[in-house]
Formats: C-alpha cells, sequence, structure tokens
C-alpha cells in the first residue's frame, strides 16, 4: 500500500506531510511516494524525503501508484478508485466531492472532524487556527501606522493600540495572546458565554450580548443566531468598533457564508488608519467590503481579507498539520500496513464523505 503526497497549487506553500511524518509512514509498513518539489516550498527538499525512504515520481506517477492520496488543497486532476485525504470544505465543494464519488473514490475530509476529546489530536481547523491568530496580529502590526504598546518618552506619551477581536475560537485566543505581548488593549467578543473566563485568563475584557443561541450540541461549531439576537450584537459591536485602532474578525459558520459582523456603516466610524485583518474572506467575509486574497482601503480604513494566514508560515503549519494526518491514518491503516476502514468508529464515520460510489455525509447529501 502506498501514501502519496501530492504538491499543492500555487498560493499555497504548506505540504501536507514534511519528511518526519513521511517516516513514521514508512514505520507504519507503508510505501511512501511524494511528488516532485511537494515540500520546496515549506524548506523541505526531494532528497530530505528520499533520506527518510520516500521516493519521487511525477504527479501522474503519485496518483496512479497510490492508494491514499495526501493534499490540503482540493486537487482538480482526473481522480479514480482513491482514498483522498485533506482540507475539502465539503459543504461549499459539494460538486467536486459528487464528482469524485461517482468515480469510485472515497473521499475523507479532516476538517469535517468531530470536535471530541479524542478528536483533538486530529483537528486541523483548530492546528491551523492557531497559526492563523498568531499572525493575523503580526501582519496587523506590520500595517498598523501606530504603536501598538503604551511608551512613555521625552517627546511624550504614546497610547496603546485598541484592538478588537470578533471570535474567541483558536483563532481569536490566539490572536488575543499575541496581540497582550505585544502591548495592545484587548476587547473580545463571542456568541459562546462560555468562552468569557478563558478570554478574561488572557487579559482581555470580554464584550457580552445577551440571550445567544446555546451553541453546546454544536460539536464544538458556531452556530447561527436569532434576528432579535444579532441586532443586539450590531449594536454593541458598533459601539467597541468606534473605539478600536485594529479589528479581527474570524466568524465562520460551517456551510454558510460568513455573517456580516460589521456593517458598512461600524466600518466608517473608525478613524483614518484603522486596520481590519477578515479571517473569514474565503467564506464571505464579515464585512461587506471584504474581498479574499485583497487589501482595499474603505476611506482611511484598510481591510486585508486573508483566510489561508496559515500558509504563510509553512514550515510549522505543516508539521502540525501532518501530525493530525498522521494521527488519523492510525485510524485506518493497520499494523500490517493495509488500510482498515472502521465505520463504526465514529471519527472515521463523520470525516467520511463519500465511500462506493455514493455521498455518506448526510449535510453534503441535502445539498446534491
Amino acid at each position: 500500500m502506498t501514501i502519496g503526497i501530492l504538491k499543492e497549487p500555487a498560493g499555497e506553500n504548506r505540504v501536507s506531510a514534511l519528511p518526519d511524518i513521511a517516516s513514521n509512514f514508512v514505520k507504519m509498513n507503508v510505501a511512501v511516494m511524494v511528488e516532485d518539489g511537494a515540500g520546496a516550498n515549506a524548506f523541505a527538499t526531494n532528497a530530505d524525503y528520499e533520506k527518510v525512504g520516500a521516493s519521487i515520481g511525477t504527479r501522474a506517477e503519485v496518483i496512479a501508484q497510490s492508494t491514499i492520496l495526501l493534499s490540503l488543497q482540493m486537487p482538480l486532476d482526473d481522480i479514480k478508485g482513491k482514498i483522498l485525504l485533506g482540507v475539502y470544505q465539503p459543504l461549499f465543494n459539494f460538486q467536486q466531492v459528487k464528482n469524485w464519488a461517482s468515480q469510485q473514490n472515497t473521499i475523507f475530509s479532516i476538517d469535517t472532524i468531530p470536535r471530541t476529546t479524542r478528536a483533538q489530536a486530529m483537528d486541523v481547523l483548530s492546528s491551523q487556527a492557531n497559526i492563523a491568530g498568531y499572525k493575523a496580529v503580526l501582519l496587523a502590526s506590520s500595517e498598523y501606522c501606530r504603536y501598538f504598546p503604551m511608551f512613555m518618552t521625552a517627546a511624550g506619551s504614546i497610547a496603546p493600540a485598541k484592538m478588537l477581536i470578533l471570535g474567541a475560537g483558536v483563532a481569536g485566543l490566539q490572536a488575543i495572546a499575541t496581540a497582550k505581548r505585544l502591548g495592545a488593549v484587548v476587547e473580545v467578543f463571542d456568541t459562546r458565554p462560555a468562552v468569557k473566563e478563558e478570554v478574561q485568563s488572557l487579559g482581555a475584557k470580554f464584550v457580552e450580548v445577551e440571550g445567544a443561541a446555546d451553541a453546546s450540541a454544536a460539536g464544538g461549531y458556531a452556530v447561527e443566531q436569532s434576528e432579535e439576537y444579532k441586532q443586539k450584537q450590531q449594536q454593541r459591536i458598533a459601539e467597541s468598533v468606534a473605539k478600536a485602532d485594529i479589528v479581527i474578525t474570524t466568524a465562520q459558520i460551517p456551510g454558510k457564508k460568513a455573517p456580516i459582523l460589521l456593517s458598512d456603516e461600524m466600518v466608517k466610524s473608525m478613524r483614518n488608519g484603522s486596520i481590519i485583518i477578515d479571517l473569514a474572506s474565503a467564506t464571505g467575509g464579515n464585512t461587506n467590503f471584504t474581498k479574499n486574497n485583497e487589501t482595499i482601503m474603505v476611506g482611511g480604513v484598510k481591510i486585508i481579507g486573508n483566510s489561508n494566514l496559515a500558509s504563510s508560515m509553512p514550515s510549522d503549519a505543516s508539521k502540525m498539520y501532518g501530525k493530525n494526518i498522521l494521527n488519523f491514518l492510525k485510524l485506518i491503516i493497520d499494523k500490517d500496513g493495509n488500510v482498515h476502514l472502521n465505520f463504526e468508529d465514529e471519527l472515521v464515520k463523520e470525516t467520511c464523505i463519500a465511500h462506493e460510489g455514493k455521498i455518506t455525509n448526510e449535510r453534503v447529501a441535502a445539498l446534491l
């Protein structure tokens, strides 16, 4: 049995498995074949892979000879009868998933894994969001026209930057920690009251809005809120936005367009030189102005849309992603190096999108 590691498309610097992870595959009695140059943007050479027992091939050779194909982004090749594992966002890319299923491919989309204690070591959304939150603050600091920390100098005092973070998931929490290290004053909004204590423990102020829908049954993911709550939310957020120098937005709902958290009026209420980093840009963004992978100016406010900041730190991002993938593969590969799909295992079942020509994920099937 062979695991194939595909090269990612232009603009994606990560690789699904670095050489140290590939060496673990070899120890699992599995052959490893890597597309020529797959690890180059993450600073892993072909020779590095060969040293741990992997072979190098063309893309066509890797696809033809592999049982399991690993990638981050969805490959658009003509692929038949394989096991595909990556971050495929099937609730958005359901037509491609349907096409793959019709070609008798088994599809595992690791971004759909349940957010349970057992699944934490395989949670790619969390591992990559951690990097995104960190890099979002560094990006904001480099683009912001003023200091982050308070300074007392002979030339006068400099007030600290005021940051508002919308969403206290993994990305938001890391953004809080990073911003506090740089000396910013941080406020945080989240629809889940349960995160208040964690936010405060990091030294940020939690902005509360009463009446949020219960998200406890959503497997760790955000849920859609009522219109009444949204109105209260908008009013409270508007007050904080008007005082903020930097806003970082992270709000996404699986399978739906990202909610608009910053109205046009809120954006225009910010002072000239302010920065908005929108991490939800790939699913529409948290403002009406956001454009994915673009930086735009709205008056004197700079809006940076980037949902793939993890790719800007490819070595560590690839390392963590590869570890997530390795842990998942241990569920579907037996000690002899053969594929064993145990659909009695909740993690295997919930992560599988298609098998034996059929869409197995109910939410994806409902879209077709």
